[in-house]
């Protein structure tokens, strides 16, 4: 096992911490490009965000492959295999949330953009700086551990804060909004903003289980 006594003493490979790293970089700039495109009420604009949205999601399908490559052919490995590849696949499935929100801003060309969706949108980009402190705090588990399970119970609570966002968010669509096809269309993107947040806390879940396991 990676976390028996010998493999404390054992030499790791500090490539994954890296690639962990740049996959919470891409996640950070995608955010701050969700957010400004949740603003945006022209569709040629929102057509080139979600055009450099796309781009990000591709080096986050780019950085997930590589760490699969190179769990395939390491040795050593600072955690277990399954660890380092489930919380890869956690950042990676954020960024692709954050696109497919981009999509349908893109597609769906709404008349106006709803005051919670904005606030989804921020939300969304505290999972992503509070993700990205921790990739940071990660290589020092043992000296970080207690600032990686603030990380963890902070990624919950904003989760918490994004369902009663998309509550309301619900609520004020069906009573303000009198055009069936604009619900429609909301309401989607609502959700695929909520649902961001929701792969934002399982990043959180796959930290508790390293956490767990080896501070």
């Amino acid at each position: 096992m990676n976390n028996s006594f010998f493999s404390r003493f054992t030499p790791k490979e500090p490539k994954f911490f890296d690639l962990l790293k740049q996959l919470s970089d891409v996640l950070l700039v995608a955010s701050d490009l969700l957010t400004k495109t949740i603003l945006c009420v022209e569709q040629e604009e929102r057509m080139d965000y979600y055009r450099k949205i796309k781009e990000q999601e591709r080096k986050g399908d780019q950085l997930s492959h590589r760490v699969f490559e190179e769990l395939s052919t390491s040795f050593i490995t600072p955690f277990d295999r399954e660890d380092i590849h489930v919380l890869a696949d956690y950042l990676d499935d954020v960024i692709d949330r954050i696109n497919s929100c981009a999509k349908r801003i893109a597609i769906y060309n709404p008349k106006k953009n709803v005051k919670e969706a904005s606030d989804l949108a921020g939300l969304v980009k505290k999972d992503a700086e509070c993700i990205a402190t921790a990739m940071e705090e990660l290589e020092a588990l043992r000296k970080n551990a207690i600032h990686l399970k603030a990380r963890c119970k902070e990624l919950h609570d904003l989760e918490n804060q994004a369902d009663d966002v998309y509550e309301l968010a619900i609520i004020h669509l069906f009573e303000d909004e009198k055009d069936g096809i604009e619900i429609i269309k909301t309401k989607d993107i609502l959700y695929e903003l909520e649902k961001a947040t929701d792969a934002g806390e399982r990043v959180g879940k796959a930290l508790k289980t390293i956490i767990v396991k080896y501070a």
